[in-house]
């Protein structure tokens, strides 16, 4: 869900770096920027982040529930975090994401303000204006960072897709009426159609 920043920012020192002509940024020169900026880092260079929709917030929302639910039940150590949340991949070239949800079970990767390497779980929904960011480009850094699985939500496709890293499992599509085992537990199943009922896809 990101593209590109083209446009120069002012007054202060990351203004070369967000220009047309991209060069690399440091950790300490994100942490600079304001608050509200929603951008992503791959290999150094920054990409502006879409809007989420009320499609996508209520999937979101939905999900959440159903994951946060699951661990409290289980009285699970892992934790659930939603976008937007900062994770380091990678610090040289820098690497910094914001999933739309994640799980994440190694204590010791969060440090009070960010996830520093790969989460256990990511998903990622899909914005009709960059669909490629999340089949293409999310797969491979999530793929090669220790993400164990990564799937894909596609609203307008009305597809899910799963990719179990962790079991060789790459690229498998399920219909919005499906229910979908997560692979990293034993039994936690997601029933897709109740969402699709809400959204009324």
């Amino acid at each position: 869900m990101c593209k590109q920043i083209n446009r120069a920012k002012k007054g202060n020192d990351i203004m070369q770096a967000l220009q047309s002509e991209p060069e690399i940024i440091t950790l300490e020169q994100y942490e600079t920027l304001p608050e509200n900026e929603r951008i992503e880092i791959f290999d150094g260079i920054a990409y502006n982040m879409a809007s989420p929709s009320e499609t996508h917030q209520t999937i979101s929302t939905e999900l959440t529930t159903i994951l946060n639910t699951y661990i409290k039940n289980k009285k699970g150590s892992c934790k659930v975090f939603h976008a937007p949340f900062d994770v380091i991949l990678n610090d040289n070239p820098l690497t910094i994401v914001q999933p739309d949800l994640m799980i994440i079970c190694d204590k010791d990767k969060l440090d009070g303000k960010r996830c520093n390497g790969s989460p256990d779980f990511i998903i990622e929904i899909v914005s009709p204006s960059n669909p490629a960011d999340d089949y293409i480009r999310k797969l491979y850094y999530y793929k090669n960072a220790g993400v164990r699985e990564y799937w894909i939500v596609d609203p307008k496709k009305k597809i899910i897709t799963v990719n179990y890293f962790e079991g060789n499992i790459i690229n498998v599509q399920y219909p919005f009426e499906s229910t979908i085992k997560i692979n990293i537990y034993d039994d936690l199943l997601i029933n897709f159609s109740e969402i699709a009922n809400i959204l009324d896809l």
